[in-house]
């Protein structure tokens, strides 16, 4: 059976070893190891990746107590250096250190036991024995959290026997009867885990508590901690200075200005749907005007109008003529036809009948239908069509 160097230590990142088994299964090609420090998928915490002999170490499962590593090809020899990356696994020490520091928190606090934990490739969260948490307390939470942090209380892990386990202070009883391993950290918990962890609470850095969120009963926490937390600050502060440049204005205005701007385009907003309404009564107008006596159709192809507007164009259109139209945007490559319901055609019976010769996409009522195209030439082709046949 393989020796788990993650055991004897977290901060093990290169070794040599041999292989001592190669499996193909149906996903892929793993190998087994004399002895590994790659942790395998488990209690919550992902699997670390890195090199063996050279090659990428793409997934690690723990099958039947062996570690079995999911290689992208298999290595040409059998005595093999092995790396693990580093980066990735220390990211995961500190978040998994982080929840077991956060959990004992939240239930020195309010007695909200942790049911679940995921940690995930940007956020980590737990789902804590509780209906709600308000606000203040999710506060308050996180500065306990970091005064521990600060204290830089030691993590060590062994491992017990049932009768020494019966004599540790555990919330949650493991599975396991015998290779029980604790991780406890000095004054604050004892648990079964087999996770991998910092030396102290001090090299978890920082954790940052997201947001909560009711979850089947429960509170879900979202969290940060570490060097995950420092970059979501980096990416705050950097948004927070592009907003400032933007607004010409300090960072502690810059709500202030949000929403004077927020107002300013409430009004432009306003202003501009009353100069389109304005344009399209005059374009409506227009356009019955240059119609001929002999029209059977009223069309128009627009290079800047959208597809919302042509909808509102045709309302007004239909409410002064008994004339089909029949209406393009150039903008987007898209359709509008309708008639006041006084023709004799279905315009949605029409698209559904001839879009597909064009690649177009829609539909609508008798009276209003309205199509998409994927180019501007299948586009004007449909509307030449269709404007032949009124």
């Amino acid at each position: 059976m393989t020796k788990k160097l993650y055991y004897d230590s977290a901060f093990i990142q290169e070794w040599s070893t041999v292989i001592t088994s190669a499996i193909e299964h149906e996903d892929g090609i793993y190998v087994t190891l004399a002895k590994t420090a790659f942790y395998p998928h488990g209690g919550g915490q992902p699997c670390d990746t890195g090199t063996i002999g050279g090659i990428a170490v793409l997934d690690v499962v723990l099958e039947a107590q062996e570690v079995l590593h999911k290689v992208a090809q298999l290595p040409g020899q059998t005595e093999v250096d092995c790396a693990i990356d580093w980066a990735r696994r220390f990211d995961h020490m500190q978040q998994h250190s982080g929840q077991h520091l956060l959990s004992a928190v939240f239930l020195k606090l309010y007695q909200a036991a942790t049911v679940s934990f995921h940690l995930g490739s940007d956020y980590a969260t737990i789902d804590l024995d509780r209906s709600e948490l308000s606000a203040a307390e999710l506060a308050e939470a996180e500065q306990e959290v970091n005064r521990q942090i600060y204290l830089n209380r030691s993590i060590v892990s062994y491992f017990v026997t049932a009768e020494e386990m019966a004599k540790l202070p555990l919330l949650k009883l493991p599975k396991v009867t015998e290779d029980i391993r604790i991780v406890e950290i000095e004054g604050v918990e004892h648990n079964a885990c087999g996770g991998t962890h910092v030396a102290a609470t001090g090299a978890i850095g920082l954790i940052k508590l997201l947001r909560s969120e009711k979850q089947k009963g429960h509170v879900r926490v979202t969290f940060l901690c570490g060097g995950r937390a420092l970059a979501a600050f980096n990416d705050h502060v950097q948004i927070i200075s592009q907003l400032s440049v933007k607004f010409n204005t300090g960072k502690e205005e810059i709500m202030d200005r949000i929403g004077k701007w927020e107002q300013e385009q409430k009004l432009m907003q306003m202003e501009l749907a009353a100069v389109r309404e304005q344009n399209d009564s005059y374009l409506a107008r227009e356009l019955l005007a240059a119609a001929e006596a002999d029209s059977r159709v009223i069309r128009l192809i627009s290079d800047t109008r959208t597809l919302k507007d042509l909808q509102s164009l045709a309302a007004k259109l239909t409410a002064l003529t008994d004339l089909p139209l029949l209406l393009l945007s150039a903008a987007e490559n898209k359709a509008v036809l309708a008639h006041s319901g006084s023709a004799e055609f279905s315009c949605g019976a029409f698209f559904k009948a001839h879009l597909g010769g064009y690649q177009g996409k829609g539909g609508g009522s008798d009276k209003l239908a309205q199509a998409g195209f994927p180019s501007w030439e299948d586009a004007l082709a449909f509307y030449n069509f269709a404007k032949e046949q009124f």
